[in-house]
């Protein structure tokens, strides 16, 4: 099979995010799941050349739906693990233009840490919670994406993800989701955050 897209590699080891996210947990994640969007995206695009190369009838909606769904799983992975740092790196109070636009669009940090945690908590089923900034307004607004692809906003760049799949923390966490999310803040990489501010 040619390959579209492809699995990037972690930017730290398996075992650098302990005691938060386990090595079993991370390397689960993101040597199967993640690879697993990957290898469906790759596979779907691969139909989908097949079909136009033999004059063949797809099922458009279906492969569409398909399609969506598994870039959007490797495209929020991808942007979620540089999202961490090794434990003792990451985590605590963000600074910069990061910190300025959280106190200005939220009031404080500690109501934006709110209004996250409360939002990844609440996710419908499987999805994420994510960080984006609008290009209309230029203020920092807080989405639910439901799987991978429904309730985004169009457009809006994603600055932090945080993926609350069950397939995310359950080896770790069981069915706790408040106790990963909370863990998250304490690996998650601000200077990462507030570079992809900088740059859009």
């Amino acid at each position: 099979m040619r390959d579209f897209y492809s699995l990037p590699k972690l930017p730290y080891g398996y075992t650098d995010l302990e005691p938060y996210i386990s090595e079993e947990q991370l390397s689960i994640h993101h040597q199967k799941h993640h690879q697993g969007y990957v290898t469906g995206a790759n596979g779907i695009l691969e139909q989908l050349d097949a079909a136009r190369d033999k004059g063949a009838e797809l099922d458009m909606k279906a492969v569409l739906k398909g399609l969506a769904f598994n870039i959007g799983g490797h495209q929020l992975h991808s942007l979620f693990w540089p999202s961490l740092a090794p434990a003792g790196k990451g985590g605590g109070t963000p600074g910069g233009m990061l910190g300025d636009a959280i106190a200005q669009d939220f009031g404080s940090f500690e109501r934006f840490k709110k209004e996250f945690a409360q939002a990844a908590v609440s996710v419908e089923g499987s999805g994420w919670a994510a960080l984006s900034r609008c290009p209309t307004t230029k203020r920092l607004l807080i989405m639910q994406i439901e799987k991978h692809n429904v309730n985004l906003y169009p457009a809006y760049a994603i600055l932090m993800d945080l993926d609350v799949w069950e397939h995310a923390y359950y080896l770790d966490y069981k069915n706790a989701r408040p106790q990963f999310v909370e863990a998250f803040w304490s690996v998650v990489n601000w200077d990462e955050v507030n570079k992809r501010l900088e740059k859009i």
